[in-house]
Order: structure tokens, then C-alpha cells, then sequence
């Protein structure tokens, strides 16, 4: 009997202790990875939801950039880092697409992450020269058959985001393109500009001021719906693709085995953040929109998301940089 009732103590202690502790979280500042440099559309997401979530949650939300290594070093960061919730990362794309593209696999989110939100969505784009004979996608596809492998486009980089959704489109399309990789979607953006190469693809943020100051014109974006940023410009799906989709994605992310109390206080929090006019407003200026949703469906997406770019690398042998 004696055995029994410390027995029970010992429970009723680690349950008290454990709400105890999550009642309290979070008690002191949140370090947020970033795997890109600052400034970028990733970094922009990141310090706008930071922001709510400092006034929201009552503690600092401090951003850490770790750009490299196709942010593979800030993946590695987070999962060797203390799963309580005090370091989380900002992460895209690449979080589904990197255990495909890098051998050995760098890690593996079944086992290494806990999904907590997704964030939002930007479209990629395909533009051309404001003069560029490629006025509709129509055109592009059109003069792509006749000759394949002669029309050039330009990305941020092999294994990149807009590399990806661009091959997508290709095996969509039945065509074959020049890719041309480069180091960043600016200096892709300056040659296409300078008449170096025929077509860039990118992120919407990066080539909005271009289109604005009517250097590019955009020939199609990639998401589901048309951006509101430039509603006159068709998607890739009612361009003769249905269901086609390939944009740019955010989400909140921690290492495995977070608490899944804290795991409950994060998401709620972001949810509120998504509702918040600031954060509805910031993504919508770089042409993008908030995705609320519960974390069972961020993680089912991330699943779909891992095993389409698996199909995609393998099929189309990419490499990364």
C-alpha cells in the first residue's frame, strides 16, 4: 500500500509539474531560424510574425538568419537544439524538397521536426522581357515544341523553389527549356532584363518592382488562384492545366518531440497572427495570402510535398548547387 500511494504521488507530482510548465511557457525570449540571408521573403515572413507573436505571446521573438547550404544548416540547428519550444524555425520549400536532392539525406522530418503551422503562400512567376515575343504562356509552350532546349530561363539556383515549380511546368507541358542557375533570383532578374536570357522564374516579391516599372510583364503565375497583385495576369491551371499548382510556401516548424501543449500554444497563437490585418496586409503587398489550417493539415501537406519533389529529383535527375 505504501509502494502504491508513492506510487501515486510521484504521478500526480510529474502531472502538476508538467502543467505547471507549460502554463509558464513561454518565459523567456524565442530564437527563430531563418535559412536564408536577411532580406529575403522568408526573412520578411518571419520578423512580420515574430512581431505578433512577441505582443501576443509576451516574450522577444528574436530571428537568426543561417542562410547555406540550401538551408540545410539551419535545419541542423533546429534539431539539434532543445525540443521546449525555445528555438523554432521559419522554414519553406526546401524543408520537403532537401531530403531528396542531398545525399547523404540531411535529415528526415518524420523523425527530426514537429510541424506546428503553415504561414502563407507566394506564387512563383514566369516573365519575360516587357518587349519578349513570349507575350502568353500559350507562346512560350507554342515555340518550346518546335524547338526544345532553345528557350532559356533563369532561377535562383538548381534544387531552389522556382527551379522546381519550373520543371513541374515542363513535364506538365510536355516541353524541354534551358535552365540557367544562378546565385540569387536578382542577378537572373538583371540578365533577362539585359536580354541575356529569355525567361526568369521567381518568387513574386522579387520581380513585382520590375513589373511595376514595366521592364518585365509576368506570362504566368503558378499558384491555384490569380495573385491580387496582378489579377490580370492568368494562373499556369486556367492557362489549359488544371489542378496545376507550385508556389512558394511558409511554415512554422520545431524540433522533435516538442511538447505537444506548446505545440498547441504556438499554433493557436500563429492562427491569431494569420487573422491580423498586418500580417494579412504583408503578404498580400509581395502577392501572396495567409493559410490557416489546423497543424494535422500542415503536416499531412508537408507528407504530399516530400513524396512530389522525391518523384520530381528522381525523375528529373536534379542536382543541387
Amino acid at each position: 500500500m505504501r509502494r502504491m500511494i508513492q506510487i501515486a504521488v510521484l504521478v500526480f507530482a510529474t502531472i502538476f509539474l508538467s502543467n505547471a510548465n507549460a502554463q509558464e511557457y513561454p518565459n523567456k525570449p524565442i530564437k527563430v531560424l531563418v535559412g536564408y540571408a536577411p532580406g529575403g521573403a522568408v526573412d520578411l515572413v518571419a520578423r512580420t510574425l515574430g512581431q505578433i507573436l512577441s505582443s501576443s505571446l509576451g516574450q522577444p521573438f528574436v530571428v537568426e538568419n543561417k542562410p547555406g547550404a540550401g538551408t540545410n544548416i539551419a535545419v541542423k540547428q533546429l534539431i539539434d537544439s532543445p525540443p521546449d519550444g525555445y528555438t523554432l524555425m521559419v522554414a519553406a520549400n526546401a524543408l520537403a524538397a532537401n531530403m531528396s536532392l542531398y545525399k547523404p539525406q540531411p535529415f528526415d522530418i518524420d523523425k527530426d521536426i514537429t510541424p506546428i503551422a503553415m504561414i502563407g503562400r507566394v506564387p512563383v512567376v514566369i516573365a519575360a522581357p516587357a518587349d519578349s515575343k513570349y507575350q502568353r504562356l500559350a507562346d512560350l509552350i507554342k515555340a518550346a515544341k518546335v524547338n526544345p532546349d532553345y528557350i532559356t530561363y533563369g532561377t535562383p539556383g538548381n534544387g531552389a523553389t522556382p527551379h522546381m515549380a519550373m520543371k513541374f511546368f515542363e513535364q506538365a507541358a510536355g516541353i524541354s527549356l534551358k535552365h540557367v542557375p544562378y546565385k540569387g533570383g536578382s542577378p537572373a532578374i538583371t540578365d533577362v532584363i539585359g536580354g541575356q536570357l529569355d525567361l526568369v522564374a521567381v518568387n513574386m516579391l522579387e520581380v513585382a518592382p520590375q513589373v511595376k516599372s514595366g521592364k518585365l510583364k509576368i506570362i504566368a503565375v503558378m499558384s491555384a488562384k490569380r495573385s491580387p497583385l496582378f489579377p490580370e495576369v492568368p494562373t499556369v491551371a486556367e492557362s489549359g492545366f488544371p489542378g496545376f499548382e507550385a508556389s512558394v510556401w511558409y511554415s512554422l516548424i520545431a524540433p522533435a518531440k516538442t511538447p505537444a501543449s506548446i505545440v498547441k500554444t504556438l499554433h493557436a497563437h500563429v492562427e491569431k497572427a494569420l487573422q491580423s490585418k498586418e500580417m494579412v496586409e504583408r503578404l498580400g503587398s509581395v502577392g501572396g495570402e495567409v493559410s490557416p489550417g489546423t497543424t494535422a493539415q500542415f503536416t499531412t501537406y508537408l507528407n504530399s510535398e516530400r513524396k512530389r519533389y522525391e518523384k520530381l529529383v528522381r525523375e528529373a535527375n536534379i542536382q543541387p548547387d
